[in-house]
């Protein structure tokens, strides 16, 4: 098994005396070394499975590797073994300490739409809002958590008034969510870290529990990722982490490149293996990717290889105007598809900004060429989903009033508004959640007895319903719950029309589908497992089947990461587009590693485009040739414009269109 690895490879995996950097290059095989460390701690019985986690950012990268580690062990001997992200390590620690952490059982996860739903709810107790107004404010929070600060540190540190009242929004957004006893996202990572940095006893059981930590993607780490394993790893030496710095772009989101760095400080004894020869790309696209990237400061410096070969030269388009620079791609996309005899899932367009694949879009769909554009909307942004989510989050946990405010009129049940606000401010009053407050016989005198009887009659059947879930089959409830609320014919109504309502009530079913999976395949866990599993995939996932699609994939630079492709076309190389124009003073080595992942992501042949002249906020602006084209090696690049085409390849063009249309007709 470790024989099949290259000599860095070997040495990361058989690393145990100290803790272990393993600085992974693009492409170089760092999941491999991962899955085969796990395997050679197990089967070496270095450490029982029950006491080895690993962690990354995805569930996808998760499973990748519980699957692989899998194949590299006999049957059984994983069992125990915790691959996770790094939330669902954290919700696992909150599932068991919730009391700790002013929680109760059946906790909620908030995603983003309920976070924003209940700082708006807050804004507006202070006066009128605008469209969007929390959004600003929600960010903040994130960040403020991501970089491990309470609501009472970011109120000490905000000297500005804007800063300051972003703070007592915090205090109170806060205050709010273990009212409703709810969670947001960053709260998986900053509650554990608190909780084990304020209570050695429990730290204490949480690393008999994990004795040795793996982390991927360490570079994308954020601070209060950085104290959760600096804590459950402590003094002891059972740490592995994996990393590129050259490949940290989500500083945007609170990711810190250093703590590759702080590795240095926090373990002294730190072993460094760096993984460096290449198995992806050509030599050609690694040359390339080493010039750019040499042009940032580094700690660790690394140079990628290939024993692939050279491989076709790198290609620069110039390009009239946007309009022209998607002629030209998807042009090129054609021929080359025609030439080759590829699929169209070999060729992937690469941007900046979302905004930038619309031309791409329009030439695309012309030539009824299959594209898939990347960041679509979400399963659980889909309103019968919310609608039904809401429902089930209520079911789970009664004091939610996010779930509330939509459920208690989805179907209508003739409580209009002025109900609703009244029933808020009783609740707001009494200081007590909305469906607690319906129980309080003062409210009867606050609202008319019909709207009083409505709002009863709801109460009182969730509770039946609640009951039911103590006692019974989850998933018959959930269909019972469908079928009362007549939810089926209400959404018939809802739909613009009956293809409309086919897609809606199909997801529904896929909806109830998901359920009888986790039923079956953790016939020990409930509803609220089930609904924080469902919750944390979507946050985490991306399409499973993305890269399945025969299709042009068409992603911002962002999302492509991680993935890979036979032929890239990265588009916009544009001062101000890339490096965009936002980073220009604070960020540039970040927009750098940006494109250097772009670039690293190509396995056979990789294009760059830039347009003269771009249309900006209605404008049409000169453009220039993006910095990181000239910090390009011009002696790998081959400049191309139509005009220096010869004869025979304007007629090899020619002769794809040709045969493209050809193939269209015969469809």
């Amino acid at each position: 098994m470790i024989e099949n690895l290259n000599p860095q490879q070997r040495a990361a995996v058989s690393h145990i005396e100290s803790p272990l950097l393993v600085l992974a290059g693009a492409g170089s095989g760092k999941t491999r070394v991962i899955t085969q460390k796990i395997a050679h701690l197990i089967l070496d019985r270095i450490f029982l499975p029950e006491h080895i986690a690993a962690v990354t950012f995805t569930n996808k990268a998760a499973r990748e590797m519980q699957q692989r580690v899998s194949r590299l062990m006999p049957q059984g001997k994983a069992t125990g073994l915790q691959v996770s992200t790094f939330h669902t390590l954290g919700l696992r620690i909150l599932r068991k300490e919730y009391d700790k952490v002013g929680l109760r059982n059946g906790f909620t996860i908030y995603d983003s739409q309920d976070s924003s739903a209940l700082l708006r709810e807050l804004l507006r107790k202070e006066g009128p809002v605008g469209n969007d107004v929390e959004d600003p404010f929600r960010w903040q929070i994130s960040q403020w958590k991501n970089a491990y600060i309470t609501p009472e540190q970011a109120l000490a540190q905000s000297s500005e008034p804007k800063a300051y009242q972003a703070a007592l929004l915090y205090a109170r957004y806060d205050h709010f969510l273990r009212t409703y006893n709810a969670v947001d996202f960053d709260d998986l990572i900053i509650l554990p870290a608190m909780l084990f940095q304020q209570d050695p006893e429990t730290l204490g059981a949480w690393r008999e529990r994990i004795r040795y930590l793996l982390v991927d993607e360490y570079q994308d780490t954020n601070t209060a990722q950085y104290q959760l394993v600096r804590m459950l790893v402590g003094s002891r030496k059972g740490l592995t982490v994996v990393g590129d710095d050259d490949q940290s772009v989500y500083g945007w989101r609170g990711a810190q490149p250093e703590n590759l760095q702080l590795l240095l400080t926090d373990y002294p004894d730190l072993k460094v293996i760096k993984l460096e020869q290449n198995y992806r790309s050509m030599g050609n696209i690694l040359h390339v990717a080493n010039a750019l990237i040499a042009n940032n400061p580094h700690q660790f410096s690394k140079r990628l290889w290939s024993e692939m070969g050279h491989g076709e030269p790198i290609r620069v388009h110039h390009c009239r105007n946007a309009d022209h620079e998607a002629e030209r791609v998807v042009g090129q996309i054609l021929h080359h598809r025609f030439k080759h005899n590829n699929e169209y899932r070999d060729y992937a367009i690469l941007y900046r900004g979302n905004h930038q694949s619309r031309p791409f879009e329009r030439l695309l769909r012309e030539h009824r060429m299959p594209y898939y554009l990347s960041g679509g909307i979400s399963f659980f942004e889909r309103t019968e989903i919310k609608d039904l989510m809401a429902y089930l989050r209520l079911l789970v946990n009664p004091d939610d009033d996010t779930a509330f405010l939509r459920a208690v009129n989805t179907p209508r049940r003739g409580l209009g508004p002025g109900t609703i606000e009244k029933l808020a401010e009783f609740a707001q009053k009494n200081r007590a959640s909305l469906f607690t407050s319906c129980f309080e016989a003062e409210l009867a005198t606050e609202m008319s007895a019909r709207a009083y009887k409505n709002l009863m009659e709801f109460c009182h059947w969730l509770n039946l319903l609640g009951d039911s879930i103590e006692r019974g089959d989850s998933l018959s409830v959930v269909q019972q719950l469908i079928d009362d609320i007549g939810y089926q014919d209400w959404l018939e109504g809802q739909s613009s029309d009956p293809q409309d309502f086919e897609r809606r009530w199909e997801n529904v079913q896929e909806l109830l589908e998901w359920m009888k999976r986790l039923a079956r395949d953790n016939p020990e866990h409930g509803l609220s497992d089930w609904l924080a599993r469902m919750t944390l995939s979507d946050l985490l996932d991306r399409d499973e089947d993305e890269e399945n699609r025969n299709a042009v994939f068409l992603m911002t630079l962002h999302a492509a990461k991680g993935l890979e492709f036979d032929h890239v076309y990265i588009v916009g190389m544009e001062e101000e587009l890339l490096p965009h124009k936002n980073s220009l003073e604070d960020s540039l080595e970040e927009e750098r590693r940006l494109a250097y992942v772009g670039i690293t992501r190509a396995r056979k042949s990789l294009n760059f485009s830039f347009a003269a002249t771009r249309k900006r906020y209605g404008d049409l602006m000169r453009c220039e040739p993006s910095r990181f084209l000239e910090e390009l090696p011009a002696d790998y690049l081959s400049w191309e414009d139509l005009a220096q085409q010869s004869p025979e390849e304007r007629r090899e063009r020619g002769n794809a269109h040709l045969a493209h249309l050809r193939s269209l007709l015969t469809e």
